[in-house]
């Protein structure tokens, strides 16, 4: 809509990684429609979404890759990840476990991801602040550690959802075409006709 007094628009591949559970489905959910499911049914391998949000003079839009959190989808990953320009790494606040999981998850990506993804870890429901489990001041000193953008965020509440992506989007370079050369791989097989443009602003 009104793309023709768009100067420029960018397209960038996200991937959300967590433990099973953790709300990562539910964060799409309500970035992309606005709505919220209390019982949500688990991913299985990936969804794919679409949302696309104005910064300044540039619209950026994210090709959302959901991920399963299942341990035995845990191998098809990095089929996922591969490529991406941006990655959310959700834990839930309430389970320190899903914390160690989500650290397990940066490390991967530190090896393997593009070396100039943009990361930030996501502390989901912090609607349940009063079972929390995980320290706000301990998960914001590991991002800062691992140069990763973080937010507690409620997929219920809506809080700091919109915000989390924006800052993504603040983040990723989108002044520089060449910043992702290696952009169609495994973006033709939904986006065909987009793939020459993925990554990279027109």
């Amino acid at each position: 809509m009104g793309a023709s007094t768009q100067p420029k628009a960018c397209q960038f591949k996200l991937v959300l990684l967590g433990e099973s559970a953790v709300g990562k489905s539910s964060l799409v959910l309500r970035f992309v429609k606005g709505q919220f499911h209390e019982y949500q049914e688990s991913t299985i391998g990936a969804a794919f979404l679409t949302q696309t949000i104005v910064l300044d003079d540039t619209t950026v839009k994210f090709e959302i890759w959901d991920t399963a959190g299942q341990e035995r989808y845990h191998s098809l990953a990095p089929m996922y990840y591969r490529g991406a320009q941006a990655a959310i790494i959700v834990y839930d606040i309430t389970s320190q476990d899903t914390f160690l999981r989500a650290t397990n998850w940066v490390k991967e990506l530190q090896r393997q991801a593009s070396p100039n993804i943009v990361m930030a870890l996501a502390g989901n429901k912090s609607d349940l602040a009063n079972k929390r489990m995980v320290e706000y001041a301990d998960a914001q000193q590991y991002a800062e550690e691992n140069n990763l953008l973080f937010m507690e965020t409620s997929a219920k509440t809506a809080a700091n959802v919109n915000d989390i992506f924006l800052a993504i989007a603040k983040k990723l370079p989108k002044s520089d075409p060449s910043a992702n050369p290696v952009r169609s791989q495994g973006v033709d097989l939904s986006q065909a006709n987009q793939s020459q443009s993925s990554g990279c602003c027109k």
